[in-house]
């Protein structure tokens, strides 16, 4: 018997670029980003199809004209094919795979090659899907974000991931596959309301507590900027965290999780689980939140983690405007058991078999654990009843 074996590498480049007003004609940021000389001196006019959420077309009433606008200003270097595409976004977007495969139907119409762009501009929700739809095309037509909410800008739509929910469980059908480019408009961020601007903080917060101490220190003096939704103090927060996501993507080794380790899911076991209960009544930011609470309280009462360090976190996502209790954490089966804890069991397949859980040692400091003390969860649970459930508006994940 013989064997042939090599080990392949494979260079990605990612860019992430900050604008303010991307579709204005005299900014030039898009096209040169569309129309970089393709490789071996071939040139040829870009062609794009734009994939825009509903719910941004309707905040920004001239978006649609400006996008023509400006295809029309730079043609014939860009090409649009077709009228922006209306897509609803949110969650619901993604718990079905008709819409995978409308994307699909609409790059086989309008001839889009693996040389063309699919242009998606939404929340994260669409752009997981509109991904999935882009990476699976030809195997791959070439993606280009457009974050229009602050969880996209900082965490989600830096990355490298796309899904969809399947099964009852989030991002069951997906890819790895980065994206041509990522280009965050802040001025998407202006016709936010509240409860999305604020939604995203959280994941800075999260990256902070595993990687950044110094960042961490940052979000306390700029918190009071952040709850008022100071725009400078914003697009601090989102160059920082995407800033840190991206070094993590590039830097850790393993940027397509073929190992077991998700580091960058501090608190996320739980949250998904939360999201789930709630039917998404409880946005990912919002959940996130939650989970975060829960599991710097575990990481105390595990003794890995300070009362100090464990209060200034609590005390950070408070200050942000976070609610850290929701009644669905202690929703029960039929036997009793607390729902949410389902969610270890789901993230341990979810990452491959075997459970990695990321905890706190202190602020900056993330470190992994194999498995997690039942009894103490729960405890965790209660004691996040205990402290914070007064605090909460039972109305406030309807409201907004």
């Amino acid at each position: 018997m013989a064997s042939i074996e090599q080990t392949i590498e494979v260079r990605w480049r990612h860019q992430v670029h900050f604008t303010h007003g991307v579709f204005a004609i005299e900014n030039p940021l898009l096209r040169t980003v569309l129309n970089e000389p393709a490789q071996e001196g071939f040139r040829r006019s870009s062609k794009v199809l734009v994939i825009l959420d509903e719910s941004v077309a309707l905040a920004n009433p001239g978006l649609t004209s400006d996008i023509e606008a400006y295809f029309r200003h730079h043609a014939p270097a860009l090409q649009l094919v077709a009228a922006p595409v209306l897509i609803i976004g949110g969650e619901a977007v993604k718990n079905a795979y008709f819409r995978v495969s409308e994307i699909h139907a609409l790059v086989d119409r309008y001839h889009i090659d693996r040389h063309n762009y699919i242009l998606a501009i939404g929340g994260g929700a669409l752009l997981d899907m509109v991904g999935l739809a882009a990476s699976t095309a030809h195997r791959g037509v070439r993606l280009v974000r457009l974050p229009t909410t602050t969880l996209a800008q900082d965490d989600s739509g830096v990355g490298v991931k796309n899904g969809i929910n399947g099964f009852g469980k989030k991002n069951f059908v997906g890819t790895f596959a980065p994206p041509y480019a990522v280009i965050n408009d802040f001025r998407f961020l202006e016709t936010l309301p509240a409860r999305d601007k604020r939604s995203g903080y959280v994941e800075a917060v999260k990256v902070a507590c595993i990687r950044d101490a110094d960042f961490f220190g940052q979000l306390e003096v700029d918190a009071p900027a952040l709850a008022a939704f100071e725009p400078a103090a914003m697009q601090r927060l989102i160059f920082r965290s995407a800033e840190l996501h991206l070094n993590h993507i590039a830097t850790s080794g393993d940027p397509f999780e073929m190992g077991s380790a998700r580091p960058l899911d501090f608190g996320h076991w739980a949250a998904h689980k939360l999201e789930q209960i709630s039917e998404f009544r409880i946005r990912h930011g919002e959940a996130v939140a939650i989970g975060m609470a829960l599991d710097v309280i575990y990481s105390r009462m595990s003794g890995y983690l300070s009362a100090r360090a464990c209060e200034r976190v609590l005390n950070l996502l408070l200050a942000l405007g976070y609610e850290l209790h929701a009644q669905e954490l202690l929703h029960e089966d039929g036997q009793g058991q607390l729902l949410v804890v389902a969610g270890l069991e789901e993230f341990r397949e979810h990452l491959g078999g075997e459970l990695t859980i990321t905890l706190l040692r202190d602020i900056g400091i993330g470190f992994e654990v194999h498995d997690m003390n039942l009894p103490l969860v729960r405890q965790s649970l209660f004691e996040l009843r205990d402290r914070f459930a007064s605090r909460s508006s039972e109305n406030r994940w309807a409201a907004a």
